[in-house]
């Protein structure tokens, strides 16, 4: 197997460059980006190893906190959708359409149709962040959440996405995305990402946001603050002519502003998103990022930074889906679905 030079003088710098940043606590863009020791086995998947997230002794690793350690609970039977609601590809196979090209909206009918979807995705959310309450459960939320996306006529789009079994993502506390909702409780001090896709019209909108239960500690505030902050810089990056490796370099300068200590997670990316749920470019959050591909007038897609309180290993549970932290620190993401400009990026899910 021939490998091009620059791919590994590339790859060394970067893992030389994060280890130092690590060990020296070295300021700027790459003190941002931390190491992950996750083994990638697919899109979204990671494998667990053996004395990992299955060993009771992970579970019960103990520390003075202000939240609780989530673990996962019952989850309830997958609900259905009426077949009178158009639905993508992949709701009876699982498998998604493997997309090759970007979404683009060459029409003012595409971009009033993306408009559509993920402004219901954005209503959808609203609501959501109205159910994040002490004694509420997440599975109680993900059964609201689907009835309201099927009574607007549309399909709630992570539901049997490669079998994945609820209609929303909730991602709590240590979990740090792909959460599946379950009977856990929500408690008073929880952080909780409601991630929320709908499929309207033939189309994909995508948006999450991270809320607050109860009485959060101050560490929990800036860190959704925080990330917050990350999204918007990276959006306010985009524009027509401007290359997808903006993005990384926007989100390490808002957080090395910040003098938080927070990181952002470079193995949760972004996507193009529109006809298919998943489309390019990938949209990388920490870098450096060798990204070529140039924003063009009428390309969607999200960007959807992970920000961690420490710099945690990750591994995925043997659901094959929810990611955890092994340190058990927490994560705060915000997403927005974007459409590129002449004068900028429109936000479609504002």
């Amino acid at each position: 197997v021939k490998i091009d030079s620059k791919i590994l003088v590339f790859y060394f710098t970067t893992r030389c460059a994060m280890a130092c940043c690590i060990r020296q606590r070295i300021s700027g863009p790459l003190a941002s980006f931390p190491l992950c020791t996750t083994e990638r086995v697919g899109p979204h998947v990671t494998r667990s190893q053996p004395g990992g997230v299955g060993s009771r002794q992970f579970w019960n690793w103990s520390k003075p906190r202000s939240y609780s350690v989530v673990r996962p609970a019952q989850v309830s039977p997958q609900k259905t959708v009426p077949d009178t609601i158009l639905q993508p590809e992949y709701a009876v196979t699982s498998i998604p359409t493997r997309a090759t090209q970007p979404m683009v909206c060459s029409t003012p009918e595409d971009v009033e149709r993306m408009r559509r979807a993920c402004q219901l995705a954005k209503a959808v959310l609203s609501h959501g962040r109205e159910l994040c309450k002490v004694g509420v459960s997440t599975d109680e939320i993900d059964a609201a959440l689907h009835d309201m996306i099927v009574k607007a006529g549309a399909y709630p789009s992570p539901l049997n996405y490669r079998n994945f079994p609820k209609s929303i993502c909730t991602s709590v506390n240590n979990v740090l995305v792909h959460g599946i909702p379950d009977s856990r409780p929500l408690e008073n001090g929880d952080i909780v990402s409601v991630d929320v896709t709908v499929y309207l019209d033939g189309v994909h909108g995508d948006t999450c946001a991270t809320f607050a239960v109860g009485d959060v500690d101050e560490e929990g505030q800036r860190l959704i603050s925080a990330a917050k902050a990350c999204m918007e810089a990276a959006i306010a990056a985009c524009g027509v002519g401007e290359l997808m490796n903006v993005i990384p370099v926007a989100i390490a300068s808002e957080l090395a502003g910040t003098g938080t200590g927070f990181y952002v997670s470079p193995t949760i990316t972004g996507h193009g998103v529109g006809e298919f749920f998943h489309t390019p470019p990938t949209v990388y959050h920490a870098g450096p990022v060798l990204e070529t591909m140039e924003m063009v007038e009428g390309m969607t897609f999200t960007i959807e930074p992970v920000v961690t309180t420490g710099i945690p290993p990750y591994r995925t549970l043997r659901d094959g889906w929810t990611l955890v932290s092994l340190n058990h620190c927490r994560a705060a993401q915000f997403e927005h679905t974007i459409i590129i400009k002449k004068d900028g990026a429109e936000i479609l899910t504002a």
